[in-house]
């Protein structure tokens, strides 16, 4: 069984969306897709979920002394609650 959430996003950017839109963000892993992340967002803490919108970021290039080498790939998502549920992330984390 793979694990679909890796860990939750927190910056300000992600604070403001979770104040003003009631939206999350979560690294996820690379081969989950949209479905199984609302299923796994709704079981583990029982809350509605209404849209979930990911992103894939490809890793960057990096360099050590004369070595090149490549960051890992990820996957982000946002996840738009229903009005009135709230996740207490910190708490999970």
């Amino acid at each position: 069984m793979k694990m679909i959430l890796k860990k939750p996003l927190i910056t300000e950017k992600t604070s403001k969306l979770q104040e003003k839109n009631g939206q999350y963000t979560f690294l996820v892993d690379v081969n989950s897709n949209k479905i199984e992340i609302k299923q796994e967002i709704e079981k583990r803490f029982g809350v509605k979920v209404t849209a979930v919108n990911t992103v894939n970021y490809e890793g960057r290039k990096a360099r050590v002394g004369r070595f090149f080498g490549k960051k890992s790939d990820f996957k982000k998502a946002v996840v738009t609650l229903a009005k009135g549920d709230k996740l207490d992330l910190y708490e999970q984390a």
